[in-house]
């Protein structure tokens, strides 16, 4: 029996609407990996990173998919974003003690709070409503604060120094926003697999909340657009960088102090679980053990561990440290600079492991090591100056790390050695900063500021309207001890309900982005296949500007008693309750009702023997029974008795309108 044409034209759409679905399917790739890197000061980081690639969509502009979220998809067609960066953090990056001139401090060390920038491929006068949409969407997206950011007071549009976008950028800061799991769940949601399998199911809340330093990030990238707005495809890279510190198990230890012995870890151990297998709809899963350069450096020179480890690259267990899983390959980077190792990458494929077989990597150090890590050429502080609640100063100190590597110093490839410094800072509109007071300090000594200065851009506060910002490029000389820049300012004052829920604790300023232009970061690994197939691994070998954030500034401001307005509150309505209770109590008894229920009290008093008495009494006497007062003659007193009442609660309110009205 021949098909009807019409069913045989609907078979053959059918077909090839699925064969396009699966293909488009396929294109979308999700990838998990996992860092782990142990830190000098016998701490340990966790790098958690997921990459989700969308394809570009078809003809149409529809797009179904299949691993990447539809919201952040939908998203970014809507407001036409070409690249985001959104950061929740927890504590601050230690750059003196965890690094600063690496790829990991560069791109994933957070300030405290909030952090957003976003590029949008719009005309510039459309730029403001697509962050207020942005931040709105955003906000309900990850559950926070992030649509406060929608005020004009709140965000800023910074020009060179913080990132190149041709005016299209705009960056805002909530240094008090709180992180928590609320945060955390929306991020996770976003994978296709949760926290139920895979890599990402080692993130235990206990465990990582209860760390040094917690941030998560997500950035996403639009790779193009054409001109009706259409996306063309999006990259969405989602991070969580811990800082955890394990609780060494050994004992033993006799002829080693216990304090420079690096602690023994495990996955099991800093977060309570293992890997049960990848997720399923990942197209690779791997975890990574990294050994830094100063760390590398120093393992060779002991004599516990040989130089034929290095050359081999192969595992050998006899050295300082031992691995319980042994790794099936090991990495080593190239292009070491001037007398400084290469670091080391351990990887293991969690695709061999399952239920029955759970993956739990485990480091046990044999003996002591002691190395530091990697610092940008200047280490960047900021704190107040002066005292009292009117006026006080902003200081910015860079202080030289003592870079010993020549290679830095030609890495600045300026004719007279020049070291140059971009400086970032947005300051709320309540503090109101005087930038003709700017001032450096070179060395302890004041010197002219056009002298060092490359170039400056100011953009002054508006009270309730937009803050202040400050974006400066300085030309400091390589030989440089210290610098220090000050700023005075002095402090407004907000309406009652521009403070929040508690005032008297301060208001912050948020942090100050150093970066160093001339200085780049990049980890270079053998170019073949597997690595460019790695998204972690391609990230490292980008090359990224060293870039830094100062402390966030807590500032005193004169605040209200706030105590007043509730006690006069609390008064008012006492009063008012008082007053109408009385007076609805007064109008509403009932004469009558209330003389029959005084009877009835008073003779249950009494009962039948005092009636009785008195009958006795009055015979006694010669007298009858006088009856009991009837409710009409006794009425008379009862009113004016409410009168009285009602005439002196009004007067209680004609004096209460008169003094305090």
């Amino acid at each position: 029996m021949e098909l009807p044409s019409r069913w045989v034209f609907l078979l053959f759409l059918l077909l090839s609407s699925t064969k396009a679905f699966e293909s488009e399917v396929d294109k979308e790739e999700f990838q998990e990996e996992l860092l782990l890197k142990p830190l000098p000061d016998r701490k340990v980081l966790a790098h958690f990173h997921f990459e989700t690639r969308a394809p570009p969509c078809n003809s149409n502009g529809l797009h179904h998919h299949h691993l990447f979220p539809k919201s952040i998809s939908q998203m970014v067609e809507k407001f036409r974003v070409k690249e985001m960066e959104l950061s929740f953090t927890q504590g601050r990056w230690n750059y003196e003690r965890w690094g600063g001139f690496d790829t990991m401090s560069s791109n994933n060390a957070k300030p405290p709070g909030v952090e957003l920038w976003a590029v949008f491929d719009v005309p510039k006068e459309q730029v403001d409503a697509s962050w207020k949409n942005l931040t709105h969407t955003l906000s309900g997206i990850f559950c926070a604060s992030i649509n406060f950011l929608e005020s004009s007071s709140m965000y800023s549009a910074p020009d060179w120094s913080f990132r190149q976008a041709s005016g299209s950028l705009r960056y805002g800061m909530l240094p008090r926003e709180a992180v928590c799991t609320e945060n955390l769940t929306p991020w996770l949601k976003l994978l296709p697999c949760r926290d139920k399998a895979g890599i990402s199911s080692l993130m235990d809340r206990p465990s990582i909340y209860t760390s040094l330093y917690y941030s998560q990030r997500l950035h996403l990238t639009s790779i193009a657009s054409d001109l009706e707005g259409l996306n063309l495809g999006i990259v969405l890279e989602q991070t969580l960088t811990v800082v955890l510190h394990p609780s060494s198990q050994r004992t033993g230890l006799t002829h080693f102090s216990q304090s420079y012995l690096q602690p023994s870890w495990s996955l099991s151990s800093i977060f309570g679980r293992k890997v049960n297998g990848r997720c399923v709809l990942a197209k690779s899963s791997k975890v990574y053990l990294q050994l830094e350069r100063g760390l590398v450096s120093q393992l060779k020179k002991s004599e516990n561990y040989g130089a034929d480890y290095i050359a081999s690259e192969g595992y050998d267990g006899e050295a300082n440290f031992e691995l319980s899983v042994n790794p099936d390959r090991v990495i080593k980077e190239e292009h070491s600079r001037n007398g400084i190792s290469s670091s080391l990458l351990y990887e293991f494929s969690v695709d061999k492991y399952s239920n029955s077989k759970p993956f739990d990597l485990g480091l046990t150090w044999k003996f002591p090591v002691i190395w530091s890590c990697q610092q940008a050429p200047l280490h960047a502080s900021r704190f107040l100056m002066g005292s009292g609640n009117e006026r006080g100063a902003i200081a910015i100190l860079l202080k030289s790390t003592d870079l010993n590597d020549s290679s830095l110093v030609a890495n600045s490839a300026m004719d007279g050695c020049e070291l140059r410094v971009n400086i970032f800072q947005v300051v709320p509109w309540y503090i109101r900063v005087y930038y003709h007071s700017l001032q450096l300090f070179v060395d302890d000594q004041l010197k002219a500021v056009g002298a060092f200065v490359e170039k400056i851009h100011v953009m002054p506060s508006k009270d309730k309207i937009s803050p202040g910002m400050m974006e400066m490029v300085l030309k400091l000389p390589c030989g440089v001890k210290s610098a220090a820049l000050t700023l005075d300012f002095d402090k407004g004052f907000l309406h009652i309900d521009e403070y929040p829920p508690d005032a008297n604790q301060g208001f912050d300023i948020p942090s100050a982005a150093i970066g160093f232009p001339d200085f780049h970061t990049s980890m270079l690994f053998p170019s073949n296949e597997s690595e460019r197939k790695s998204p972690m691994l391609s990230k490292f070998q980008e090359s990224s500007p060293v870039l830094l954030y100062t402390e966030v500034l807590l500032v005193p401001l004169t605040t209200p008693d706030f105590s007043m307005p509730y006690n006069v509150i609390t008064i008012t309505c006492t009063v008012f309750a008082l007053y109408f209770g009385s007076l609805l109590n007064v109008l509403r008894q009932r004469v009558g009702e209330k003389e029959r229920l005084l009877k009835s009290k008073a003779a249950a008093k009494t009962g039948r023997l005092s009636d009785l008495l008195s009958r006795l009494s009055a015979k006694l006497r010669g007298r009858s029974q006088e009856p009991m007062q009837s409710a009409s003659e006794s009425s008379p007193l009862i009113n004016s008795k409410l009168a009285l009442k009602v005439l002196l609660m009004a007067a209680l309110a004609v004096a209460w309108q008169y003094y305090f009205g």
